[in-house]
């Protein structure tokens, strides 16, 4: 969708199973600071710490088949959602971008590389999805993290919304654009949770109407591990894509860690 207006465009029609009502009316918003939450999945005691530090009681590391195993699918977000044919077009000519405003650029750089909570070091898989419809994309990921690494990104994601609330980005393709940035409210998924909404608008000397990308973009963790979504795209961008993938997912990990428990 096109235009001026910083009015988020209005989410199509859903393409994934709706959260069911119980859901979202038990489950607290997403907004709330996170904090460290309960082992999702813990070993039985064992001895002294692993080599990497882990405390006796950790549940083994997520090994790379179970990321994969943790992984989404195209079923779970429905037609036409289908797996993803390339990078897409406008994440060159609007994500790649400079600022001024270090926390800004920031948020910018790890957009554009598609790493909310920075450069994977460990176990990591990801899937990607197109909507053909809209020219939407969405990227979704499962990571071994540090639970403490992964909530001090999540605080700095909350600070985004005032510290780089509006700012103006230079793109290397289509000169100056503005970028606003909303928190998403979203149901408290896993231990903690945080979203935001980001809208990029830069003047096409091509087109009639300005050039606006949409993206949603969310982190999860769930235990020592977690998820992030991305799902952005210049036409209409569906919240309800974004929380159905984060749904199914952080059950699809939850059932991962259980399995792994039960086989430690």
């Amino acid at each position: 969708m096109r235009g001026t207006s910083v009015v988020r465009p209005p989410a199509r029609a859903l393409s994934v199973p709706v959260l069911t009502a119980a859901v979202l009316l038990t489950a607290a918003a997403c907004s709330a600071a996170p904090a460290p939450g309960p082992r999702v999945a813990a070993s039985p005691s064992g001895g002294g710490p692993s080599p990497a530090g882990r405390p006796p009681n950790a549940a083994p590391p997520l090994t790379q088949a179970q990321a994969r195993a943790a992984l989404i699918t195209e079923a779970d977000l429905g037609a036409p959602w289908a797996p993803t044919q390339g990078a897409a077009t406008w994440r060159d000519g609007l994500l790649k971008a400079r600022t001024g405003t270090p926390d800004c650029q920031r948020l910018l750089d790890v957009l554009y590389a598609d790493e909310l909570l920075g450069t994977p070091k460990g176990t990591h898989a990801v899937a990607a999805f197109d909507q053909p419809d809209t020219e939407a994309q969405l990227r979704y990921q499962v990571l071994a993290l540090r639970p403490a690494d992964v909530d001090r990104v999540l605080a700095w994601l909350e600070t985004l919304p005032r510290t780089c609330a509006n700012f103006t980005a230079t793109t290397t393709r289509n000169g100056v654009q503005d970028v606003q940035v909303f928190e998403q409210t979203l149901p408290q998924f896993g231990d903690a949770c945080r979203g935001l909404v980001v809208r990029l608008t830069a003047d096409d000397p091509a087109e009639d109407d300005p050039t606006a990308l949409v993206l949603d973009v969310a982190a999860v963790r769930v235990g020592d591990d977690a998820i992030t979504v991305t799902n952005g795209g210049t036409g209409a961008v569906s919240a309800e894509s974004t929380q159905g993938a984060l749904q199914r997912g952080v059950d699809r990990l939850a059932a991962v860690h259980r399995q792994g428990r039960a086989s430690a």
